[in-house]
């Protein structure tokens, strides 16, 4: 089930807003928060508090579900261009230089992932929710490097 969340009319350039954007596109929700949190760009700020409401969104669309047992991740994140605004800062000699003071919309898509039965990523997360007492250690029969140098030694003599 998927929840979305926008952001409109954000006073940055869109792209910058981008770039934050593209660091996060496609990353599990507990990672992309992390990134964000430490992420320099001003942008990194205002996309986490994004995520943060698309995570209620979801929890209100969901709410016999726990987001932590959901794996979540970014599945849509775009950058629109919003309105400019038009400026003009005096230049020398009577001319007047434009200024555009541009702004964005971001948009913003989570959605639960399930994984191919086949794929490892389904074997692990089948093996996170069994409990640990049901798995058995398997030993893997390994020979050792000294026993493999003296049949190699045999071999060649």
């Amino acid at each position: 089930m998927e929840a979305t969340a926008k952001l409109r009319n954000v006073p940055t350039s869109p792209r910058k807003m981008r770039m934050v954007a593209n660091l996060v596109r496609g990353q599990k929700v507990t990672r992309a928060l992390g990134l964000l949190k430490f992420e320099a760009n001003s942008g990194a700020e205002r996309i986490e508090k994004l995520l943060l409401s698309a995570l209620a969104n979801w929890q209100q669309k969901n709410e016999d579900e726990r987001i932590e047992d959901a794996n979540l991740y970014i599945k849509e994140i775009f950058v629109d261009e919003g309105r400019q605004l038009k400026r003009l800062r005096p230049a020398p000699q009577g001319r007047g230089h434009r200024i555009r003071k541009r702004s964005n919309h971001v948009t913003l898509t989570i959605d639960t992932k399930v994984e191919p039965l086949g794929s490892k990523a389904a074997a692990k997360q089948a093996a996170e929710t069994l409990p640990a007492a049901a798995e058995a250690p398997v030993k893997a029969t390994r020979r050792s490097a000294s026993k493999k140098s003296t049949t190699q030694a045999e071999a060649t003599a």
